[in-house]
C-alpha cells in the first residue's frame, strides 16, 4: 500500500519538478542576458531606456523558450516517459546529470558570447566551428579570455552550482518497489496519467520551439528578434547563443527572394561590369594592404571633427599618407569578421547572412583581383603571417586565382629574418618584420604583379613586442597601442618599398578587414561599427589626392582597381568603380543581425527582407536617433535598389554565377 501511494504521488511529482526545474533555467538565461548586456554596456547604453529594456526582456522570453525546450528535450523525455522504472534513484540521478550538463553548456555559450560579441556585433552561429576549424591556438585564446574575464567564469560556476543545488528531485517509490507487478487500478492510473502528461507536453513544446501556435507563424529565426528592438545591434540582447546555434545548424544559408522578374532585376541592378570604351590601359602593379582591425575611428585624418576638433588619432603615418591619397569620408567594411573582409576586398562579394566562404556557395566558381589580372599576364601572391592555412585564407586565395601564398612557413624559411623569434606567440609574425619580408619579397616578383597582405598584430589579445612597450604605452582602450605599433610598421614598410624598383609603378590600396573596440559613441552605432578606411595611393601622382565627400565600401576596391588599370574584360563584383561613378551614386551595404543596411546619398535604410524598419539621415543624425521611415521621398527608390542587390546576390550564390559565363542565370549586362 505504501508503494502504491508513492506511485500515485509520482504521477504529479515528476511533471511538477520538470516545470520547476525549467523555471530555474529561465532564471539562469535572464542572468546570462544581464551579464551580456553589462559586459557590452557601452554599445547599448546610449539608446537603452527602461521601456526598451522591458521590451527586450519580453522578446528574450520567446527566444529563451525555444532554446530551453530544444536543449532540455532529452531531460523532459526522461521525466515524462510513462515507465515506472523512471521513479528509481538511478534513473533520476541520470536525469539530474543530463539536466545540469546540458544547461551548463548553454550557460558557457551565452557567457562566452558576451565577450565574442565585441568583435562580431552579433550572436555566434554554427559557422563558428568552420571558422576556427584549422586554428591550433584556440586553447591559448580561450585561456587568455578566461583570465581576463574571470568574473564571467565565476558567474558560470555559480549558475551551474545553483542548478545542481536547487534542482527539484521528484518523490517516488524506492528501487525495491519498482519491478513488482502493479494491481490493475493503480497501474491504469499511473500509466494513463503519465501518458497524458507526455501527450500534453509535446504540442506545447512544438509551439514553444516554433515561437507561436497559429498556422501563420513560421518557426522563429534570428531575424525575428528585430521586432523587439529599434537597432539591429540590440537584437543580440534579445537572442541567446544556444538558439542562434540551433537555428543555423544544417539550414540553407541563401534563399532567393522573388522581388523582381529577371529582366526587371537586371534593369535595376546587376553586378556584372563591362569594359569601358574610354578606359586607359595601365600595367601597374597592385598592392593591397588589409590591416587587421584598422577602423576609421583610430585614424586622425578621418576624424578632425571628433572631440571638438581636438582628436588626433593613433596613426600619424597613415594620416600623412592620406594627404597624397584618394580617400572617402564615408567608407565602410561589408562585414564584421576577418573572413568577411577577404571576399569583400579581393572579390567584391559582401557578407550577407553568413560569411561567404563558410557556406556551401564557397564551392562556386569565384574570381577576384588575382584571377582577373591573370588574364592580363599578372603574377599574384597572397601574404599572411599566421600558420599556413589559418582562417581558410590560403584556400580562398588559391580559389580566387592567386599564384602563390606566403605565410609563417615561408617567412621562417627566409634566412634574412628572425624566423619564429618574430612570432607573437598567439596569432602570427609581428607586423613590422612581416611587412619588411613582404616588401623585399615583392622585389623578387616579375612585373606586373598583384599582391595582398593581411596583417595580424592589431588584434586580440592586444599585445606588442617587448621593445615597443615603453614606446607605445597603454592609453585609451587596449587596442590603441597596437594601432600605433602597426602604423609604425606601415611607415617602415613604405620606407623600404620606396627603395624598390617596382614602387613607382604600383597602385597601393589600404583598408581594414573590419572594425574593433571603440570608445566613441559615433562608432558604436549600427552603422558606426562598419567604418573602415579605404585609401588609394599611387606614388606616380596619377590619382588626384583628397578626401571625397562620398560613400565607399570594400566591395568597391576590385572594380575601382580594375577600372584604374583599364581592364577590358567583363567580370562580377557587387561594388562600383569609385573613380568613374558620380559621388551621389556611390553606396554601401552590409548585414547586421537579420537587417540589411543600405547607405546612399544622405540616408541609411534598414531593411529586414520584407519591409523597411528604419531610415536615418546619417550625415547629420550621427547617433541614428531619429527614425524617418515613411517620411523620406528617397525611401522607395532605396528599398527598390536594395531588394535588387539582395536578389542578385542570392540568385548568383545559388546558381553559381559569380563569374561571367559561370553556371546558369542571366548573362552579362552593364553594371549600374
Amino acid at each position: 500500500m505504501i508503494a502504491m501511494n508513492r506511485i500515485r504521488k509520482s504521477i504529479y511529482s515528476g511533471p511538477l519538478c520538470l516545470v520547476m526545474n525549467l523555471v530555474l533555467v529561465y532564471v539562469v538565461y535572464e542572468v546570462c542576458r544581464l551579464a551580456f548586456l553589462l559586459e557590452n554596456w557601452q554599445a547599448f547604453a546610449p539608446s537603452l531606456t527602461w521601456g526598451k529594456f522591458f521590451e527586450i526582456l519580453h522578446g528574450g522570453l520567446v527566444f529563451d523558450t525555444s532554446a530551453i525546450l530544444y536543449t532540455n528535450a532529452l531531460y523532459a523525455l526522461l521525466m515524462l516517459l510513462p515507465l515506472h522504472y523512471k521513479e528509481t534513484d538511478a534513473w533520476q540521478r541520470v536525469a539530474r546529470w543530463v539536466f545540469v550538463v546540458c544547461n551548463a553548456v548553454c550557460i558557457v555559450a551565452n557567457l562566452a558570447d558576451s565577450v565574442y560579441f565585441q568583435y562580431t556585433g552579433r550572436r555566434t552561429t554554427v559557422t563558428v566551428f568552420s571558422e576556427f576549424a584549422s586554428e591550433h591556438n584556440i586553447g591559448s585564446v580561450v585561456g587568455v579570455e578566461l583570465l581576463r574575464h574571470w568574473y564571467l567564469v565565476v558567474l558560470a560556476a555559480v549558475l551551474v552550482w545553483g542548478l545542481w543545488r536547487l534542482y527539484f528531485m521528484p518523490s517516488g517509490p524506492r528501487p525495491s518497489c519498482v519491478g513488482k507487478p502493479l494491481r490493475l487500478k493503480p497501474a491504469l492510473a499511473y500509466y494513463g496519467v503519465q501518458l497524458l502528461w507526455l501527450l500534453a507536453y509535446v504540442p506545447l513544446t512544438v509551439i514553444g520551439m516554433r515561437g507561436g501556435a497559429t498556422t501563420a507563424v513560421r518557426p522563429i529565426t534570428i531575424s525575428n528578434a528585430n521586432q523587439y528592438v529599434d537597432r539591429p545591434l540590440e537584437a543580440a540582447v534579445v537572442l541567446n547563443t544556444p538558439f542562434s546555434l540551433i537555428r543555423t545548424f544544417n539550414k540553407p544559408v541563401f534563399t532567393v527572394p522573388g522581388y523582381f522578374a529577371p529582366a526587371e532585376l537586371d534593369a535595376i541592378y546587376t553586378p556584372v561590369h563591362m569594359p569601358q570604351d574610354s578606359a586607359v590601359s595601365r600595367r601597374k602593379n597592385v598592392v593591397v594592404l588589409i590591416v587587421e582591425s584598422f577602423g576609421r575611428e583610430y585614424i586622425g585624418g578621418y576624424n578632425h571633427w571628433l572631440d571638438g576638433g581636438k582628436y588626433k588619432g593613433y596613426t600619424p603615418f597613415v594620416d600623412s599618407l592620406m594627404q597624397h591619397s584618394a580617400t572617402w569620408l564615408y567608407s565602410y567594411c561589408n562585414g564584421r569578421k576577418s573572413i568577411d573582409g577577404m571576399p569583400s576586398i579581393l572579390s567584391g562579394i559582401p557578407m550577407f547572412v553568413e560569411p561567404f566562404f563558410l557556406t556551401p556557395s564557397s564551392m562556386n566558381d569565384v574570381s577576384g583581383l588575382a584571377g582577373e589580372l591573370k588574364h592580363k599576364g599578372y603574377y599574384s601572391a597572397f601574404f599572411h603571417g599566421a600558420e599556413n592555412g589559418s582562417m581558410g585564407f590560403q584556400a580562398f586565395a588559391r580559389t580566387t586565382g592567386f599564384d602563390d601564398y606566403f605565410g609563417r612557413t615561408e617567412y621562417n624559411d627566409d634566412k634574412r629574418f628572425g624566423g619564429d623569434r618574430d612570432f607573437d606567440g598567439m596569432w602570427a609574425i609581428w607586423d613590422e618584420p612581416f611587412l619588411q619580408f613582404y616588401a623585399l619579397k615583392m622585389s623578387e616578383f616579375r612585373q606586373p604583379f598583384m599582391s595582398a597582405v593581411f596583417t595580424a598584430s592589431s588584434h586580440h589579445p592586444y599585445v606588442i613586442p617587448d621593445e615597443y612597450k615603453d614606446v607605445y604605452p597603454e592609453e585609451g582602450i587596449a587596442i590603441h597601442k597596437c594601432i600605433r605599433y602597426t602604423d609604425n610598421a606601415l611607415r617602415r614598410f613604405f620606407a623600404t618599398a620606396s627603395r624598390q624598383p617596382w614602387y613607382k609603378n604600383t597602385l597601393f590600396v589600404i583598408t581594414s578587414d573590419h572594425t574593433n573596440l571603440s570608445d566613441h559613441d559615433y562608432y558604436q552605432t549600427d552603422l558606426g561599427g562598419f567604418c573602415s578606411p579605404i585609401i588609394f595611393f599611387d606614388p606616380s601622382g596619377e590619382i588626384k589626392p583628397g578626401m571625397r565627400d562620398a560613400i565607399a565600401q570594400q566591395i568597391d576596391i576590385m572594380p575601382t582597381v580594375l577600372g584604374y588599370l583599364g581592364y577590358d574584360r567583363p567580370y562580377v563584383a557587387f561594388g562600383c568603380d569609385l573613380f568613374n561613378t558620380e559621388p551621389q551614386d556611390t553606396w554601401a551595404v552590409n548585414y547586421l543581425n537579420g537587417i540589411y543596411q543600405y547607405v546612399k546619398g544622405d540616408y541609411l535604410l534598414q531593411f529586414d527582407g520584407s519591409r523597411t524598419k528604419a531610415v536615418y539621415r546619417f550625415r547629420t543624425d550621427l547617433l541614428l536617433e531619429h527614425n524617418l521611415v515613411g517620411r523620406v521621398s528617397e525611401q522607395a527608390a532605396m528599398e527598390r535598389e536594395l531588394k535588387a542587390i539582395i536578389q542578385q546576390y542570392m540568385t548568383r550564390m545559388t546558381t553559381n554565377t559569380l563569374v561571367v559565363g559561370g553556371g546558369g542565370g542571366a548573362g552579362p549586362s552593364v553594371a549600374r
